[in-house]
């Protein structure tokens, strides 16, 4: 059991002002498939996007565990699901690999401006036919002088449609095995890079998604993170990072989920009395409380064993398997509690369900970590 220190109570506890405002209209939102522009000019304002980095470089400075606790405080506090996934998107996706493996010159030009939010980030991993086998990827980067030319496509790059600042990841070495990928950070501008139009999806509908196309792309040496063949090193550590500040968002949504749910049973009247009192409903709110209690407790296992340096790869893959499958099964539960006011879009529930599936796909789906684990017991 973790106990937080009270600077990291007071850290998570400043959020709190701005997160009703921030939650204000999300189910129009959530219709319209809108960026919400100006609820996340709220969350530069507040640091948050600067959680894990650099003081020296306009971050606050905080560690895994501490960047963890506060992102589940955004996800208890804040309806918007989508904007809390472009946060955590934004944060791991160029911010970390960048401040692990950027040049001094590469992060005193980007990680202040990605701290204050006035860059965003992605990174376009996904290909058409190379989702979670990523070693499978075909985009391709060519040595020429000082530069490489990368030729390609990728799919679902979460804020890609908003993005300014990019890290892609590209095969430069046709031999198998890990060291064929390469990352680099590519600003939207780069000639040959172009963009998509957003794709219209199931949930999380307010944090865009889209195509990324790569035509005789120029890229100075210079903008590899890590070294030429480092790529899937840096994807491994992203990907770390990645399941537990997004999953640590899951888990605060759960827990104000529940919450919403176990008031709702207690004034919800039927036959009488409230519907809480009946074994049926009392039941499937026990089962929340248990899934949400062992989803923090392996995100919180995983990051406090990533944070001390150990190898946390079974701990971060069942981590992302068990929180997952419980915010789907919590949301479906909301949902049944709720009954016709859950199905209804009004009240924010149904759509809760609609973005928890996204959470047992990105990130590695449900079977992969199933695969990952029962690799790592020697299966």
């Amino acid at each position: 059991m973790t106990t937080w220190s009270q600077d990291q109570q007071r850290l998570r506890a400043s959020l709190q002002p701005l997160l009703g405002k921030i939650s204000d209209g999300h189910v129009e939102r959530d219709s319209r498939a809108d960026f919400p522009r100006e609820q996340w000019d709220l969350l530069r304002a507040s640091g948050i996007l600067g959680l894990p980095f650099e003081e020296g470089l306009g971050g606050l400075g905080q560690d895994l565990l501490t960047t963890v606790y506060v992102l589940e405080g955004l996800g208890q506090g804040c309806r918007d699901a989508g904007l809390n996934f472009s946060v955590t998107s934004h944060m791991v996706s160029t911010g970390v690999p960048l401040q692990r493996f950027g040049s001094q010159e590469l992060k005193e030009r980007y990680l202040p401006r990605l701290c204050t939010g006035e860059l965003i980030g992605a990174h376009a991993i996904t290909e058409p036919d190379s989702g979670s086998d990523a070693l499978a990827m075909r985009t391709r980067a060519v040595r020429d002088g000082d530069s490489f030319v990368l030729n390609g496509s990728k799919a679902f790059v979460s804020n890609g449609p908003v993005a300014d600042l990019i890290t892609v990841y590209a095969r430069t070495s046709d031999r198998p095995g890990p060291l064929s990928i390469t990352a680099f950070l590519l600003d939207r501008d780069t000639p040959g890079l172009s963009f998509g139009r957003p794709i219209p999806k199931m949930g999380l509908r307010t944090s865009p998604l889209g195509e990324l196309f790569l035509d005789d792309c120029r890229v100075p040496a210079s903008r590899v993170l890590g070294r030429t063949g480092g790529g899937f090193l840096v994807l491994d550590h992203v990907m770390r990072w990645e399941v537990l500040c997004s999953f640590a968002v899951n888990t605060g949504e759960m827990r104000d989920r529940l919450e919403r749910c176990l008031d709702y049973a207690r004034t919800r009247t039927q036959f009488g009395r409230p519907i809480g009192s009946h074994q049926a409903v009392s039941h499937r709110l026990v089962d929340m409380e248990i899934g949400l209690e062992s989803a923090r407790h392996w995100l919180f296992s995983a990051a406090r064993k990533l944070a001390a340096g150990e190898n946390a790869a079974k701990e971060v893959a069942i981590a992302k398997l068990v929180v997952s499958e419980a915010n789907v099964a919590s949301a479906l539960g909301a949902v049944q509690i709720f009954g016709g006011n859950g199905y209804m879009a009004e009240y924010g529930i149904e759509k809760e369900l609609r973005n928890s599936v996204a959470s047992t796909i990105y990130s590695g789906t449900s079977e992969i970590q199933r695969n990952r684990i029962a690799s790592m017991l020697g299966l």
